[in-house]
């Protein structure tokens, strides 16, 4: 089995765990259909109106 020959000073350790802090959120896009203008996530179809990149995908039913 691997041992560390030399031990792992704190500095080190935790540099090497704090790079779980540096994430971000992902960013959002308007809807390509102009008529719709809803804020969804890059390269995902919108759940309103159900376009992507400007064509019909999806049949959306309205909620009335």
């Amino acid at each position: 089995m691997a041992v560390p020959k030399r031990k792992v000073s704190k500095a080190r350790r935790d540099s090497r765990r704090s790079n779980n802090s540096k994430l971000t959120a992902v960013g959002l896009v308007k809807c390509s259909n102009p008529a719709c203008n809803e804020m969804l996530r890059p390269k995902h179809v919108c759940k309103v109106c159900g376009y992507y990149e400007g064509k019909k995908i999806l049949d959306v039913k309205s909620e009335k």
